[in-house]
């Protein structure tokens, strides 16, 4: 049994003892101390919170026993049930809530489950804040409102809303989506996804819809990180199905991959690069993504005389970022696209529409448009090192052996070279240095990385 406690919440696997495992007791303590937090924030003890959750066979009883637990605290709750990550984001401002609570481990499989924490404006909480509450929760220093003061639940959906919301974007164009008669698949591994996507295509003019793990059961069909090694059933079915285009989505509906006609993956990296290359077309602005993604965006953001921005890892510093340097586009190369236009949080809807457009404008195969982006290939390695090791004094000295090239240091050590990068960051959790490298073919990218890990090595043996 797994319990990891962090900044952006609690995630364990169902079942085993309390602090082992996500059990009922470590659930009620720590949606106490999140519960504590908002009402300090606020000021007041009867504030609102929002709760959606994904559809994990444990989410009922997890839903259960959170919005009790808020109630008992003396919050009113906005039960939306069954909602992906982006429908509880944007439902938070909607209902002037003073915090939401998403249900969802992600892409982790089906024995996992999660807390995931909101703010006011419906985006994840900062690095202090989520301390605060760790430190609330290990404390145990809060109360339960007395029976008058108990908070009441109420149930809502906003699944409409949200595609609504989606519809209303300006650069989306149902005209067009639905002229190119379209034939688009959707694999959304037996969650939300499910509920809402093929509605979304539905609204958007899409001729023909082919839902693939699309019953939200909770019983994933496979392993629900969308990866190639995951998808290779699903590839398959794309092709016997002659359909345009492919959009899968992660349990909780923030990530985005795309297949191409052919059964090929679009690339995970590459769903942010298509879609900021339509925005910036039509709206041209400043764009961010994390130090470990894919260079391709810099690339498209420059051919638009744009300034490219890179955040540390992690949605919450690449929103900052984004509103640092006012980008009109940005998100993650896991397939995580964050339009502020429609809001400051990753969101797989708001990618299909906008790509849909964009296939719908550029008259092309879903194969031919990749083909039309620079072409880079990451390769993900790690070296552990003995817990004795200083790995931040190994990564000091691998800045300083590389002092000149570019070297960004905001989030571990990323050298930037001429034709490539690496990015070295240490894990919170143990004596390990994750090593992204990229470059214009896996040859060279795994080389690359190979060099860094000889060089660290070298570093440790001396």
């Amino acid at each position: 049994m797994t319990l990891i406690k962090s900044i952006s919440g609690i995630r364990g696997t169902i079942g085993g003892k309390p602090g082992e495992g996500l059990s009922p007791i470590d659930i009620v303590k720590f949606t106490s101390a999140y519960a504590s937090f908002i009402q300090q924030k606020a000021g007041k003890d009867k504030v609102k919170i929002v709760v959606g959750r994904d559809a994990r066979m444990s989410g009922s009883i997890v839903n259960s026993l959170v919005k009790n637990t808020l109630a008992a605290k003396g919050c009113n709750v906005v039960d939306i049930g069954l909602a992906t990550t982006p429908t509880t984001e944007i439902a938070v401002p909607l209902e002037n809530a003073n915090g939401g609570i998403i249900l969802t481990a992600s892409h982790n499989p089906k024995q996992w489950n999660a807390l995931k924490l909101l703010n006011e404006d419906g985006e994840f909480l900062n690095d202090a804040e989520g301390k605060t509450i760790l430190a609330l929760a290990e404390s145990g220093d809060f109360t339960y409102a007395p029976v008058d003061l108990l908070g009441k639940i109420e149930y809502k959906d906003y699944t409409s809303t949200h595609i609504n919301s989606v519809l209303s974007l300006d650069l989306v164009n149902t005209d067009l989506i639905k002229a190119a008669n379209f034939s688009v698949a959707v694999d959304a591994v037996n969650s939300v996804g499910g509920i809402i996507v093929p509605k979304l295509l539905n609204m958007l003019g899409v001729n023909r819809i082919v839902e693939i793990n699309c019953e939200p059961t909770g019983n994933f069909a496979h392993t629900p990180e969308p990866i190639t090694e995951n998808l290779i059933d699903v590839a398959r079915r794309v092709k016997e199905e002659k359909v345009d285009v492919c959009f899968v989505v992660d349990p909780d509906v923030d990530r985005l991959v795309i297949l191409n006609e052919d059964g090929t993956m679009f690339n995970e990296e590459y769903t942010l690069v298509a879609v900021s290359d339509f925005v910036l077309s039509k709206t041209p602005g400043n764009t961010v993504s994390n130090l470990s993604s894919t260079r391709a965006l810099r690339d498209v953001t420059e051919k638009y005389g744009q300034t490219y921005t890179a955040a540390a890892v992690g949605e919450v510093n690449v929103v900052t970022r984004m509103k640092e340097v006012n980008a009109v586009i940005g998100g993650e190369g896991n397939g995580g696209v964050i339009y502020p236009a429609s809001h400051y949080g990753r969101d797989a809807l708001v990618g299909i529409a906008l790509f849909l457009t964009l296939l719908a404008e550029r008259k092309m195969k879903c194969s031919a448009l990749r083909a039309t982006y620079p072409e880079y290939f990451i390769s993900k390695n790690k070296i552990e090192l003995t817990p004795d090791i200083d790995v931040e004094a190994i990564l000091v000295k691998m800045k300083a052996k590389y002092a000149h090239e570019k070297v960004d240091d905001i989030d571990g050590v990323k050298i930037d070279f001429a034709r490539s990068w690496v990015h070295l960051r240490k894990s919170n959790t143990e004596p390990i240095i994750r090593i992204y490298s990229e470059a214009g073919t896996m040859q060279e990218a795994d080389a690359l990385a190979q060099q860094i890990i000889t060089d660290i090595k070298t570093i440790v043996g001396s």
